[in-house]
């Protein structure tokens, strides 16, 4: 008889719950974090925090985090994002498996972004879904980043009087977050959370981050176009009124504060889920939906089913 695996049993496909339906991050610095059931524990002089991973979409560990091989185990098996960043949240450094256990949007994506017509089609809905009415037929992607260029340096402005915040222009130094202005740090903080969400979704989807359609070159190209969506309505306005209101050392936490409850207000995560389906022609139904799943591709007949011998002919 064999012996049983010792510890929690992974869960199914079916039990763990949707990307949509999560929290949108938590963010944890200077603790230990383990596990206990199926909960992560971070753990400091202040105590011990449980944290239900299979619903957070990404988990963000700051400086002075250690991390157990079992909380680890715990997040690939639950599909949650598992992010390190540097000090004040500026870096993103590797995920888990995806949720979908499914390559189906991989390939939709892989398939539109190789075909120049299909690429454009993509990029012009991205287009087309922030600023709705300033995208005309037949306009080359010179010409869609101009008008974007245009209303975002307006929304900038917009927006650093609306909250009465010294505003010259985009501008920081990766290496030195110091060295920006209260509104750069602000923004800065603002997009990283933004980023690390939904990179978390990207992921959990099964596309691959680095096949964008505007961006490209780089391995987050997608997280970049479908972050992009939000960017101006979302961690534009957190920043500039975070920034109106906080400096120094505080002003980074705030907004990671402000971007949490802003994102869940918003619903964030189901308008992403539902966004990526959009800009790839998709629909999102569960129904036709199957997991595990392993078949081989054929030449002629597109898919055939695999653990099997082909060995012998049916």
């Amino acid at each position: 008889m064999a012996k049983p695996i010792p510890g929690v049993r992974p869960s199914e496909v079916s039990e763990l719950t949707r990307a949509q339906d999560r929290l949108t991050f938590v963010y944890l610095e200077h603790c230990v974090v383990n596990r206990d059931g199926n909960a992560l524990t971070a753990q400091d002089s202040r105590g011990t925090m449980h944290v239900p991973a299979g619903m957070i979409g990404a988990v963000l560990f700051g400086p002075g985090t250690s991390v157990t091989h079992q909380a680890m185990s715990l997040l690939a098996d639950a599909g949650s994002s598992a992010v390190w960043v540097g000090e004040h949240g500026v870096r993103y450094y590797c995920h888990g498996r995806p949720l979908s256990r499914t390559s189906r949007l991989l390939l939709a994506q892989a398939a539109a972004v190789s075909k120049r017509p299909e690429r454009l089609t993509v990029a012009r809905r991205m287009y087309e879904m922030r600023f709705p009415d300033d995208v005309f037929a037949g306009e080359t992607m010179a010409q869609l980043r101009g008008h974007e260029g245009a209303r975002v340096r307006q929304i900038y402005r917009d927006q650093a009087e609306r909250f009465k915040v010294h505003w010259d222009r985009r501008s920081y130094n990766p290496q030195d977050f110091e060295a920006s202005d209260p509104a750069n740090k602000a923004l800065t903080a603002a997009t990283s959370c933004l980023y690390g969400v939904v990179h978390a979704v990207v992921v959990a989807l099964g596309c691959s981050p680095g096949l964008g359609f505007i961006h490209t070159g780089h391995d987050r190209s997608f997280v970049y176009d479908i972050a992009d969506l939000y960017k101006m309505e979302v961690a534009v306005p957190v920043a500039f009124e975070m920034a109106s209101q906080f400096e120094g050392d505080e002003l980074p936490g705030r907004v990671r504060r402000a971007m949490r409850d802003t994102m869940r207000d918003r619903k964030l995560l189901t308008r992403c889920v539902a966004d990526i389906y959009r800009v790839l022609g998709l629909t999102d139904d569960d129904s036709d939906h199957e997991w595990d799943i392993v078949e081989l591709w054929d030449d002629k007949d597109g898919v055939v089913p695999g653990g099997r011998s082909w060995s012998e002919q049916p």
